[in-house]
């Protein structure tokens, strides 16, 4: 098909993309096609606006790194994780879901650690946080034999593959759930923090006005055959910026209770107050288990 005038290049894109044998991939194409040409001419785009369009996704390929992943970051900014993320969770969105983003900081290989041991593996100062487990599946029954990855930001606000402060794998550990879906486990009150701002994500946001903060949240990703993978983080509700996460990730099944105790713990000797607890369930859905793809080394 000769190009004629500019009308003339969407359904001269589309019959190319039509021929696509995979059925999937075809249905993708042909949408993508279709919208991106359509905000293409929605917003006139011009030559220099394209320019600068690719150099910025080259930028953002050029950024990652073993320790960084400005795709991942730059998805969450606008909104996209937490899409498809709800849209292929709960009912197709229509129930709550204790599914959440993967973040930028999931590394393989947790050291694996006893129920009611600690995630603290480098003098990390903060005040003692335990937390109370459980996983279940969607009719509220145990499940026994997860294994779950914890990992969380430091009480300055850093992941330990940020901060050579940190020993490695501080502040990460996997646990199995025993026989009533339970683990516990000890650790430090995390903070929230502002998410990389040195690159193209960072402009977004000077350009938005947008402030770079994370709600404190724990991390989680638990395993077990026969269900979908669950990925979650669990947020602080008293957090300040609560209602205004700049990754979009915050849902009303993911705000924790992350109580603070003003007198000495109770069983724990030398646990002076303040410390906190979270008691937290964590549902899982049937489905087939396969480990995202690491987004960091």
């Amino acid at each position: 098909m000769l190009i004629e005038r500019q009308q003339d290049v969407t359904p001269a894109v589309l019959e190319v993309m039509k021929r696509t044998q995979d059925p999937r991939v075809r249905e993708i194409m042909v949408s993508l096609v279709t919208h991106l040409h359509g905000f293409i001419r929605d917003v006139r785009l011009t030559e220099a606006e394209f320019r600068d369009a690719t150099a910025i996704l080259n930028e953002i390929g050029a950024l990652a790194s073993d320790t960084h992943n400005e795709f991942v970051l730059m998805s969450g900014s606008l909104g996209v994780s937490s899409l498809v993320c709800l849209l292929n969770n709960g009912d197709g969105g229509n129930t709550e879901t204790s599914q959440s983003l993967l973040g930028p900081f999931w590394r393989l290989n947790s050291p694996r650690v006893a129920n009611g041991g600690t995630i603290v593996r480098s003098d990390t100062p903060g005040h003692p946080l335990f937390v109370n487990a459980r996983v279940v599946d969607g009719a509220g029954r145990p499940i026994a034999g997860a294994e779950v990855d914890v990992w969380h930001a430091s009480p300055v606000g850093l992941y330990e593959n940020q901060d050579p402060e940190q020993a490695e794998m501080n502040l990460r550990g996997k646990f199995t759930t025993d026989a009533d879906g339970r683990f516990w486990f000890s650790s430090v009150m995390m903070v929230g923090y502002p998410i990389p701002t040195d690159g193209v994500v960072g402009r977004l946001l000077k350009a938005q006005d947008r402030h770079p903060m994370r709600p404190a949240h724990l991390h989680a990703l638990i395993f077990k055959p026969g269900f979908k993978v669950l990925i979650s983080q669990v947020y602080d509700s008293n957090d300040p910026h609560i209602g205004s996460d700049v990754q979009f990730g915050v849902t009303k099944a993911l705000l924790g209770d992350f109580v603070r105790h003003d007198e000495p713990h109770p069983v724990e000797p030398g646990v002076s107050a303040p410390w906190y607890s979270l008691d937290y369930t964590y549902v899982m859905e049937p489905g087939e288990a396969v480990l995202p793809r690491p987004p960091i080394k």
